[in-house]
């Protein structure tokens, strides 16, 4: 099988489609483009594809090895990449949730989440610390299975590819029956957004069904309605790029050297703004608070006039 990497060839469209929507941008929207947030966001597609040079032999040496002990041999059989690229797909709705409900994972995850601009040069906000989570352990049943590791990173290849336009408040709404089935710029704003309602929701990365199957999914609001309100919850205010890769895991190792021993697993393990204490909030726990002001709901033990996040919550 040769060696081919889709995103590497993808890169020149990636740059001339930012291009083209910072010439939009200026005429449509001069607020989508910050200059110091633009040159953060592209150090950080340069730096995780350093990364990926550095770390990304581990992975690959973890999946040749469980290909050995695959339970069928599928080969590169034509019928094969569709059905790995929906598998590939399904598995990265699950290590995207995950990586919002685990803090450890949370912690190289956030740095996607960190600009409070939405535009495509967000897409290239990835993670320089992705190899020191267990995110690769999702793809591993696709190894035993019987796909090959080069036929998955193809795919993901091209599922990454997919994501990179939806990151765009220049598209709207795509047509009805494309809604419902594939993930679009409407999705995806929602994803990103701090707004209690659309905390954690709409993980998907190609295929919006998965949020439909298993309860995340939530709707876009018009703008007359609901501003969407970009970033994490609580907001970086730097334009520092070592402190925007780095400072959910200072936050994290910090509670963890604080808390007590019976504790500190918790904080590693359980979701984003858990404390011991109590003395922050979930994203879980700021929608409930929300939707009790909504008169939506009536959630037991959530304080009314709690602040929305702790000293490092980030969501």
């Amino acid at each position: 099988m040769p060696d081919f990497d889709p995103t590497t060839y993808a890169i020149p469209g990636f740059v001339a489609l930012v291009l083209i929507e910072m010439i939009w941008a200026r005429f449509r929207n001069p607020s989508a483009y910050e200059p110091r947030d633009t040159l953060v966001s592209l150090a950080f597609g340069l730096g995780s594809t350093v990364a990926g040079l550095l770390f990304g032999g581990f992975a690959v040496w973890v999946f040749i090895n469980a290909y050995e002990y695959r339970l069928f041999d599928i080969g590169f059989a034509w019928w094969a990449w569709p059905v790995c690229f929906v598998l590939d797909d399904l598995k990265y709705y699950w290590v995207h949730r995950a990586g919002h409900r685990i803090r450890w994972m949370w912690a190289s995850h956030v740095n996607h989440h960190s600009s409070q601009h939405y535009n495509l040069s967000t897409a290239l906000r990835q993670t320089w610390t992705g190899a020191f989570t267990f995110g690769l352990l999702f793809a591993l049943p696709l190894v035993l299975l019987g796909f090959h590791p080069a036929m998955i990173a193809i795919c993901g290849g091209f599922n990454l590819i997919y994501q990179f336009w939806i990151h765009t408040e220049a598209i709207r709404r795509m047509p009805r029956w494309f809604e419902a089935v594939m993930n679009t710029p409407s999705h995806h704003r929602v994803h990103h957004a701090t707004n209690p309602r659309y905390l954690d929701r709409n993980y998907a990365g190609v295929f919006i069904v998965w949020d439909r199957m298993f309860g995340t999914f939530e709707a876009e609001r018009s703008h007359e309605e609901e501003p969407i309100r970009y970033g994490i919850v609580k907001q970086l205010g730097s334009f520092n790029l070592l402190w925007s890769v780095f400072h959910e895991w200072v936050g994290m190792l910090g509670d963890i050297w604080r808390a007590p021993w019976k504790h500190k697993l918790s904080y590693l393990l359980r979701e984003p703004g858990w404390s011991h204490d109590g003395s922050r909030e979930t994203s879980d726990m700021i929608r409930a608070r929300w939707l009790a002001r909504q008169g939506e709901g009536e959630p037991e033990g959530v304080p009314a006039e709690k602040p929305i996040a702790g000293p490092r919550r980030a969501a």
